[in-house]
């Protein structure tokens, strides 16, 4: 008899309690979580993909002299803009690439600056510089494009400058060039700006 009941309880255990509450909190949980938790956490994210665009202008390879030896990291100058006359650089640096990526991408987002845009072109001529690195930037009629390269062209792209000129005049970095197309686009100044600046109306700035 105390064989009998010895083997009759693993049975019953197994059967009534242990297994079933697992599986039902398996199962509750996994609906909930595929259920009402991905879609709503996903609009967010899609919005936010279809807002922001990111493009990847350098990426090196350094090297930091430390005691021991050479510690090997990588630097990522990265550009994030919404096409809507908002665009910021940053840099990142990490053991991974896609870690340096990352960490660009948040730097660019903290320093972003708002470009005022006249159609698909700029305000008015106007030089950017960065150490020493200079950039021209020249308003262009509708359908002329986007007439720069490197750098420069990746940040006016993603500021939505359609239709520009420019020229660079000095180093050509990226990481330089890109800084002083920024701060040439951050300087634009509006008409309405401009007249208010001087104390007189639009018209009279124009006659």
């Amino acid at each position: 008899m105390a064989d009998n009941q010895d083997k009759v309880t693993p049975a019953d255990d197994l059967s009534a309690v242990p297994g079933d509450a697992p599986a039902r909190k398996g199962r509750r949980g996994g609906g909930r979580e595929g259920g009402g938790g991905p879609g709503r956490s996903n609009e967010p994210r899609q919005r936010e993909q279809s807002e922001w665009e990111e493009k990847i202008i350098q990426v090196r390879r350094v090297t930091k002299v430390v005691k021991g030896g050479k510690k090997l990291s990588f630097r990522a100058v990265v550009a994030v803009g919404n096409g809507k006359g908002q665009v910021g650089i940053g840099v990142g640096k990490a053991a991974e690439v896609i870690s340096a990526i990352q960490k660009g991408v948040v730097d660019a987002k903290k320093s972003l600056v708002k470009v005022p845009l006249v159609g698909t072109t700029i305000p008015h001529q106007i030089y950017g510089k960065q150490g020493s690195s200079r950039i021209m930037l020249k308003p262009a009629a509708k359908g002329t494009g986007v007439i720069a390269g490197g750098a420069a062209r990746s940040i006016l792209e993603l500021a939505g400058v359609g239709d520009v000129l420019s020229k660079s005049l000095g180093s050509r970095a990226p990481l330089n060039v890109a800084r002083a197309t920024v701060h040439g686009l951050a300087n634009l100044r509006t008409f309405e700006e401009a007249a208010r600046l001087r104390g007189i109306s639009i018209k009279q700035m124009f006659a």
